[in-house]
């Protein structure tokens, strides 16, 4: 790296420069500051500032595996977290820990997504031009840079990158009830390698890991694939527009549906900056530590998909249910198990944090979109609809079974809750 590349990594506008020379100071913490400190518009548009900047850098830069660029934001976060967590004694909290915060995010931003530097730093000029300068300045400028460089190095090597999150990987021989690759690609699993990832809170990927999905032949087998059959089909007769409507609604990625929803919880809530920055960290280390625990678990029963069960060539031996292989679900299946549904263990990840954070919901309605919808959006008061909605939606798509939607849930929420009970040390 040239000398150039260091003093611009080390947030080279000249406002920040001024910190350098207290950047060993930085380290020194007093007593955490009231909750209440900064709180209102102002810690809004600063949260706000560094939340659309950090949306803007991972998606005009994106990695190829959701989880990666979920870590992205953990780390940024989590960082900025720990800088605004305590202030140092005699210095103004509020201009402190919005100092701390754009330090902080810039300096992780600037290593994650370094096509974006140029962004990052208008962002930053931007960020600091609001702060006054002085000492609670400096001192807040270097907090955020050491956070952030403290954590990267701590999370190097995480098996978070895309080649670790989906590597090479044998599916078994086909027999019933064991995943297959699907049609119409038949591509290779995806997210086989997520669950030899190191997790921000849990102690073990398997730490949550769900009991076996409902066997061939039992009743609630039998009701899973009738209603998947019956609903989730592309030429479905059963299911209608408002049900094909929810399905493509939440098609898309649950990482970009629902970074309006968190958007909608900081707009509304009325709380610090700390508070702030702490729900968004908080947010995204339980979806990283969600998602690892479902590669566990998907992984680990290895349950074959609606499309395999329905349509596929091996019969799962139950007269009770009738092989369709004209049968095709409304959308493309993805390359991965079916046990749990990972976009429900996002929404159930989401729905935890946010309500023990924030409560049932903002206080106020909020209207979101989704990428697999152009133009379309759809409003909400509380966040528990979204995660029923995201239930429905996986049947409805033909993608998932009934059992693997509430069991996403059910791992996420125990996931989710275990990271908010260590939130503490995490950002300590």
């Amino acid at each position: 790296m040239s000398s150039t590349d260091d003093t611009r990594i080390s947030l080279s506008r000249r406002a920040v420069l001024a910190a350098a020379p207290v950047a060993a100071a930085g380290a020194a913490v007093g007593t955490a500051a009231p909750a209440s400190a900064g709180s209102g518009t102002a810690a809004s548009a600063a949260v706000l500032h560094w939340f659309d900047a950090t949306d803007a850098a991972v998606t005009a830069a994106p990695a190829s595996t959701q989880v990666t660029n979920s870590r992205t934001w953990a780390v940024a976060w989590l960082a900025a977290a720990r800088a605004v967590r305590r202030v140092p004694h005699g210095v103004n909290a509020k201009h402190y820990r919005e100092a701390a915060l754009a330090a902080a995010v810039h300096r992780a931003l600037y290593a994650l997504a370094p096509t974006q530097a140029d962004a990052l730093d208008a962002a930053l000029e931007t960020a600091l031009a609001l702060v006054p300068d002085g000492r609670a300045k400096r001192k807040g400028v270097a907090a955020g840079v050491e956070r952030a460089d403290a954590l990267l190095a701590d999370r190097t090597g995480d098996g978070l990158d895309p080649a670790s999150v989906s590597p090479a990987f044998t599916p078994p021989a086909a027999a019933p009830g064991v995943w297959q690759p699907t049609p119409p690609a038949f591509g290779p699993a995806q997210q086989a390698g997520t669950r030899f990832a190191v997790p921000f809170a849990l102690d073990s990927a398997d730490q949550f890991r769900l009991e076996a999905p409902p066997a061939l032949g039992t009743p609630q087998y039998r009701a899973d694939l009738d209603e998947v059959h019956a609903y989730g089909g592309l030429g479905s007769t059963a299911r209608t527009q408002a049900q094909t409507d929810t399905a493509q609604f939440w098609l898309g990625s649950s990482f970009v549906l629902y970074n309006p929803v968190v958007r909608a919880a900081l707009e509304h809530h009325d709380g610090s900056v700390r508070d702030k920055v702490e729900l968004v960290a908080l947010f995204h280390v339980a979806s990283v530590d969600t998602q690892i625990a479902t590669s566990d678990s998907k992984y680990a029963h290895l349950w074959w998909r609606p499309v395999t069960a329905i349509a596929g060539a091996v019969e799962d031996g139950d007269p009770a249910t009738v092989q369709d292989p004209d049968w095709a679900p409304l959308h493309t299946t993805p390359s991965h198990p079916d046990y749990p549904s990972g976009h429900n263990t996002y929404s159930g990840s989401a729905e935890e944090v946010l309500t023990q954070l924030v409560g049932d919901g903002p206080g106020e309605a909020f209207t979101i979109p989704s990428p697999s919808a152009p133009g379309v959006t759809r409003t909400y008061t509380t966040w528990h609809p979204l995660t029923t909605e995201n239930i429905d939606a996986r049947v409805w798509s033909g993608i998932h079974s009934r059992s693997a939607d509430l069991a996403g849930v059910e791992l996420s929420r125990n996931v989710a809750a275990h990271v908010l009970s260590r939130a503490d040390d995490l950002l300590a």
